[in-house]
């Protein structure tokens, strides 16, 4: 079940998340994310679209979740996953409308989104966050595990399931139309 609750100027919030959550949201937030996410980039994106398109199940279920755009480098020792910095979110902008109307609630990335994806987001009651990019080695701070869970010869690109305790990001586009690149 998934919570909102302020703590100082900073909101945390777990995932799963709700449309309850969601409409809480706005644009500028600063959140702290807890709970489990999905990485996912370019080429895991064209596999999850190929699978909804042949109708074969996903390797996790969308809704609700958040889907961190991202590869890791691999964990060094005693490390449950290498820096871990947000990629290009316009990357995944033509496969991202469809995973919404299945239920996908938020996106975890850098830069901005097409109109599409910004409409989708508000259509679908959605969130996208912003990670600060070139911080990865600090982000992956708060990873506390990392389980490879589809296309694993996809490599850094594969899907992997993170646990996230207070991932640090922002609320750039929230879903009444508010959108940090505009305002």
């Amino acid at each position: 079940m998934s919570r909102l609750k302020a703590e100082g100027i900073k909101i945390k919030i777990e995932t799963p998340l709700t449309d309850e959550v969601i409409e809480q949201l706005k644009t500028g937030d600063l959140v702290l994310i807890n709970g489990y996410v999905y990485t996912a980039r370019d080429a895991a994106h064209k596999r999850l679209v190929e699978l909804i398109n042949n109708n074969t199940p996903l390797p996790f279920d969308l809704k609700g979740q958040i889907i961190y755009y991202v590869g890791p480098t691999p964990a060094p020792p005693g490390k449950a996953i290498g820096s871990a910095g947000p990629t290009t979110s316009s990357r995944m902008d033509s496969y991202t409308p469809l995973l919404l109307s299945l239920g996908l609630k938020g996106m975890i990335g850098k830069g901005q989104r097409g109109e599409e994806v910004v409409k989708a987001i508000k259509k679908y009651k959605a969130v996208y966050f912003l990670a600060t990019g070139g911080a990865g080695a600090l982000l992956s701070r708060h990873i506390v595990s990392a389980e490879e869970i589809a296309f694993p010869e996809l490599g850094t690109e594969s899907i992997k399931k993170l646990l996230l305790k207070d991932f640090p990001a922002i609320v750039a586009i929230d879903c009444h139309g508010g959108n940090i690149f505009r305002e």
